[in-house]
């Protein structure tokens, strides 16, 4: 069955295998570990690379073509957090500052799953566009949007200096800073200047995205053994809503005019839940709400389900639209 072989293909793939031997580490409490200025500088080249390629990419693209790409992106952005506040407050019945942490969470972009979706649909002999890259840096604003349906539920004047803040600790991200520059340096580059660097920056990618999968195996295993805590409810929520945003991802993607490989990458992203820049602005402006709900759910749950389960139905069900399976 091909949907059997896609599954069997994407377990099999030495990128998802290091972050099952990350899992089984971290369950054994094995010894272990990346020291952690290895872990930040791993993520810096990952982030950078993505960028840097994403701009040559950019470069060639025709401007028309990339209109209906980002107005799905944006609708996304503002879709994906405030369905998620809804759906938890109404049905989950979690309380404002609870709700929208998720919603934060669910409405941003695991740059792990992204990567992993990047590499999987190359291997699969569907490349994505290059210029997807700037998605992930638009969909990042989720967690605005989330903090400001707070602010609003819970009341307060929504103040421009305090919009500000939030706008400008999200720009100092990690995430959005790395991208975007390096998208910047990728598109001005010519090809003689990009010949030199890109050996560093292309054919690396692959073995250093699986030194980062096998520690985020490892994280993942701590909060996995912990998931009971987030309850059935948020458990369904953790693997239900990436199911259903993918799908929307992929379906929206294909009618924007991208790719097979591009709707796919798109669905990944909407499917991701952030646990690296979100946690950090939700402390900050959320700091009643719960880390375990909100970390748990996301790097627990969702995080391992993508991994495993959900990339490979996204991508089926991206051939089924293409025509492709």
């Amino acid at each position: 069955m091909p949907g059997l072989d896609l599954l069997l293909t994407n377990l099999l793939s030495p990128i998802i295998l290091a972050f099952v031997l990350g899992l089984v580490a971290g369950f054994i409490r094995s010894e272990l570990e990346l020291p952690e200025p290895v872990l930040k500088l791993i993520s810096i080249y990952l982030l950078f690379s993505i960028g840097l390629t994403g701009g040559r990419e950019l470069a060639r693209a025709e401007p028309g073509a990339l209109l209906g790409v980002f107005a799905v992106a944006a609708a996304l952005t503002f879709a994906i957090p405030i369905v998620s506040y809804l759906v938890l407050r109404r049905f989950g019945r979690f309380d404002i500052a609870n709700a929208a942490a998720i919603a934060a969470h669910y409405g941003s972009v695991s740059s792990v799953t992204f990567f992993a979706a990047l590499t999987f649909t190359r291997a699969m002999g569907n490349p994505a566009e290059g210029y997807i890259s700037a998605i992930v840096a638009l969909m990042e604003w989720g967690v605005i949007v989330a903090l400001l349906i707070a602010r609003v539920a819970k009341g307060r004047q929504v103040q421009a200096a305090r919009i500000g803040a939030i706008v400008a600790d999200t720009l100092r991200g990690r995430g959005i800073l790395l991208l975007t520059g390096g998208m910047t340096i990728g598109f001005l580059a010519d090809d003689a200047q990009w010949g030199q660097i890109a050996p560093f920056y292309e054919h690396l990618f692959r073995g250093i995205l699986m030194l980062f999968l096998l520690e985020m195996g490892m994280t993942a295993s701590r909060h996995i053994r912990a998931y009971a805590g987030v309850g059935r409810f948020m458990t369904a929520f953790a693997i239900l809503s990436p199911i259903a945003w993918g799908v929307t991802g992929v379906v929206l993607g294909q009618m924007a005019g991208l790719g097979m490989g591009g709707a796919f990458v798109l669905g990944a992203i909407a499917a991701s839940a952030s646990y690296i820049d979100a946690p950090a602005a939700c402390r900050a402006a959320l700091p009643e709400a719960n880390p375990g709900i909100y970390l748990t759910a996301s790097l627990g749950v969702t995080f391992p389900f993508n991994m495993l389960i959900g990339l490979p139905l996204l991508y089926q069900v991206a051939t089924w639209l293409y025509g492709a399976g």
